[in-house]
This record gives C-alpha cells, structure tokens and sequence, in this order.
C-alpha cells in the first residue's frame, strides 16, 4: 500500500509507447522508484499530485482526474468495494488542508505520447525557461503567497499545456440568444418539466415512437440514457433523431465512458447537423454493473467535466482540441448530471461548481426522494456562488413496488429515507403499491416546485419504463407548460 495515499495499487505503472533514450529511461526508472512506494505513482505523465493534496488520482478505476463520479461514498469506492473512493479521500484531504480552491482547476485527459514517461524533465525545463537562478531564489527567500506563485509557474505548464489551457475560472457562453426550446423556457422564467425515455432494445422503434407521441405534450424536452449501467441500448443520438422527426426536442446523453476524445468531437458535429440542441455529458456507469462479459473497467479517456471543457470550446472558440479552426462551429445547450447526495455536500457543490465553471449551463440531477438533504446541497451550491449561472433540474422517479423501493437504495448516489419505504411496504402489503408510488411523486413533485425561487428551475421525471405515468403526473402536480392542447384521445374502433 502507498504511504500517502489511502488506497492500495489498482494497476502496475504505464510503460511509453515509445523507443526512449537511455537517459530518460534511467530518470523514469528513479522518479517510479521514489513515487511508487510513497503514492501508488502508475506514470501517467501528467503529475498533480500538487493539485490532489498529494493523492494521486489514477488509484480511481475509472481513471477520473477531475473529481468524482456521481457514485462517490465514504464508505467505498462502487467499482470496488473492497477499497475507498480516491476522491472522496482528496476531497477530504484538501478540505482539511485548506487547499479545496485547487481542486476547481479543469485539468486535462492524459497525453497519450508522454504516458508511462516522467514528468520532472518538463519541470526542469520550465524551471530554465523562467531562469534556474530567478526560481531558486524566489522558492528560499521569499514566503507565503510569493513562494506559491513561483511553484505554480513551474508546474502550470506542465499540468496545462498548451493544447488544453485548463483554468480554475467561470466561462459563460458566448452566444445570448437561445439555441432550444429548452434553454428558452429557462430563461423565460418557466418552471420547466422533461423525462426521460428509455431507448429500444432491439432496432424496433415503434414503442420509441409512441412514447415520445404521449409525453410530448407534456414536457419541454425528452432525455434519452447513453447506455445507462453500461448495457446496450439503441444510441442517444438515434432516439433523438426520431424525437426531432416526431415533433420534439431532445436532450441527448453523451457517457464519456464509451468516447475517445477524437470519437466525441466528431458525434458532437453530426448530433447537432441533425438538429440536436441540448446535450447533456456524463461520466457513465462503470462496465462493473453490466451483463458479462464487461469491458474494460480501469480507465476513460475523458471524464464529464473535460467534455463539458472539450464541447464549450468547439461552440464558443471554434476550434478542435488539437487547434484547427471550425468554420461552421455546433451550436447546442450544455448540460451535467448533478448529484446531491453522492457524498458529503460541500464536496459535492464544489464538484458542481467545477461543471460550471467549465460550461456546463443546466443540471439534470440523480434522484432525490428527500427533501431535506436536497435543500443542504442547494445551501452548498448558493454559499459557492452558483445558482446564478446554471439552471437546475430535480429529478424523480415513481416507484411501482417496495421492491423497486429498496432497489434504489443500492442505486450510487440514491438516498430513499425510511418514511417513503415505510409507506411503500405498507402500500404493496395492501396491494396498491402502484398508487402509493404515484401519489409520493406528486408530493416530491410539489415540495420541488416550491423552491422554485430558490435554485430550482425545473422537474426531470424518469420513468424507468413507466412512461404512461408522465401526463397524470405533471397534470395533477400542476406542471403543464405554456400553451399546452390535450391531445385527442384515441378513437376506438368500431365494428362494421
């Protein structure tokens, strides 16, 4: 086990993919040797163990260096419940340490080329390039704020370089005018409903169809899952394509699990040629909740926040993330998964606020079945200085039976407190669970409307196969939007 980092080793270190001189092998040979034993060092060519609290990052499975998923506990890592939650530890650490500013800095996905290569021949070079004499003296004589000033010049560059120039700042948009319906009932002041809808199985789109037909009058905008727990399911961009064919607008999910970065700036292009506005990144399941045979579970290319990072950029500077121009740069409304109860609260609204900061302009969040715990986070969120740049979506979900109850209290980043499960054991004894079910998302529905001047921008309702239940809930929660026509019921047929 590392000394410094609360976690055992998840996989030996990188090796180059590159034919090397001696010299660099020798300085990579003794820089592994020293790092190995005190942080679990696996090489990755990017240190930050500066910006971490001297956690290294790369002991998450999924390789996350931007903070943690939306599974984080203090209990354990989900991945591996054998261990703990890296980040959950870093964020503890920097809290403790007065550091937690660091960790609002966008860093970037790993440098392929320079991974399994040391990093200390890039920070003597940066140190010779702002003068060896200069940088020594400042790092001996000078103390507090100026000594800080001299590290981070050293080390800015290496952890940013010039392809990625990652800051710690808040980047708003750079257009005004609406780019979807969605965005704009947001800024028009409407208390805005979606759902989701769960993509096909097979290639048979027919109950695709007729779903998106029964909840369009209803909602704003339709959010379709980019594999959700790593199972296959017909794309995101797909199901939004047959949206925008049937009158509606999408929200389509893009999991950075299944995306290299090359991968992702290329869908982006065509997604939005297509008509799609909104977009919305995750992080995505780890394969550990998947059917086997699972697929490779020790490390993404990118994490949520670099593509909200990766996105931003190619909409508002028009340029790819190696530098070429786009003369024709996509146009979209950036969105993030919001978790308010994945960890302790203030960990969670810094990792918000390194979304927002990064672009992201609405939050769609897990589910939320406690109120209370919900109003802490969006405290947390007010006291960084937030609720001002993004627009937020609560999200729910119906339950049809206790045993759907109890199911989602093993969901990462679920809390069902006692009373609902209570209530929902005692419906399904009585044979009307359904109900039950139906009647606590009304009144989640209604406490969260009620803090709609307080944070909270909308409702996002996802189902899980009950796509039936969307009218009566946003009809009888008094959630119907702007202009809404009931649609003609169905005729029947009749003999002849």
């Amino acid at each position: 086990m590392p000394i410094f980092t609360p976690g055992r080793r998840w996989q030996p270190a990188y090796s180059p993919f590159k034919e090397e001189p001696l010299s660099h092998k020798l300085m990579e040979d003794f820089e592994y040797m020293l790092k190995g034993p005190l942080f679990g060092c696996r090489m990755c060519g990017n240190c930050m163990l500066q910006e971490t609290a001297f956690i290294c990052p790369m002991e998450c499975p999924k390789g996350l260096r931007n903070g943690p998923c939306g599974g984080s506990t203090p209990e354990h890592c989900y991945v591996d419940k054998t261990r703990p939650c890296i980040w959950y530890k870093i964020f503890e650490r920097s809290f403790a340490m007065g550091r937690e500013e660091k960790l609002l800095e966008v860093l970037p996905p790993l440098d392929w080329e320079k991974v399994g290569e040391e990093t200390w021949h890039d920070v003597i070079n940066c140190i010779k390039v702002n003068g060896t004499g200069k940088v020594m003296k400042s790092l001996v004589l000078n103390q507090g704020e100026d000594r800080w000033k001299t590290w981070d010049l050293i080390f800015r560059k290496v952890r940013q370089p010039d392809w990625w120039q990652g800051d710690d700042k808040y980047h708003a948009p750079a257009y005004t005018e609406p780019v979807s319906d969605l965005e704009r009932g947001f800024k028009s002041g409407e208390f805005v409903v979606a759902c989701e809808i769960a993509p096909p199985l097979s290639m048979s789109t027919k109950k695709l169809i007729e779903n998106i037909k029964l909840v369009k009058p209803y909602v704003t905008a339709i959010n379709f899952t980019d594999n959700a727990s790593a199972t296959p399911r017909m794309t995101s961009w797909a199901c939004s394509k047959f949206a925008i064919e049937n009158g509606a607008e999408p929200v389509m999910q893009i999991a950075a699990r299944d995306r290299t970065r090359a991968s992702l700036q290329g869908e982006i292009l065509g997604a939005t040629a297509m008509g799609v506005r909104n977009v919305l990144c995750v992080t995505g399941d780890s394969p550990v909740l998947a059917p086997q045979p699972r697929g490779r579970m020790d490390i993404n290319d990118m994490d949520a926040i670099q593509m909200i990072w990766i996105l931003r950029r190619m909409r508002d500077e028009g340029h790819y993330l190696d530098g070429r121009e786009i003369k024709f740069p996509p146009k979209f409304f950036l969105g993030a998964a919001g978790s308010p109860f994945a960890s302790e609260p203030k960990f969670q609204a810094l990792r918000e606020q390194k979304k927002v900061n990064a672009g992201a302009q609405f939050f769609q969040t897990n589910l939320v079945y406690d109120i209370e715990r919900m109003e802490i986070w969006l405290n947390e969120l007010a006291k960084r200085d937030i609720l001002d740049k993004v627009y937020i979506m609560i999200g729910i979900t119906p339950l049809k039976s206790f045993k759907m109850a109890r199911f989602m209290t093993q969901v990462p980043g679920v809390v069902v407190p006692q009373t609902i499960l209570d209530r929902m054991e005692a419906a399904d004894k009585a044979g009307n669970a359904q109900e039950e079910g139906v009647q606590i998302a009304l009144e989640l529905a209604r406490k969260i409307k009620s803090y709609e001047n307080q944070g909270i921008h909308g409702l996002h309702i996802m189902p899980v196969g009950w796509e039936d239940i969307v009218p009566r809930i946003v009809t009888e929660a008094d959630m119907l939007p702007k202009g809404f026509a009931r649609p003609e019921p169905k005729g029947e047929m009749v003999p002849a």
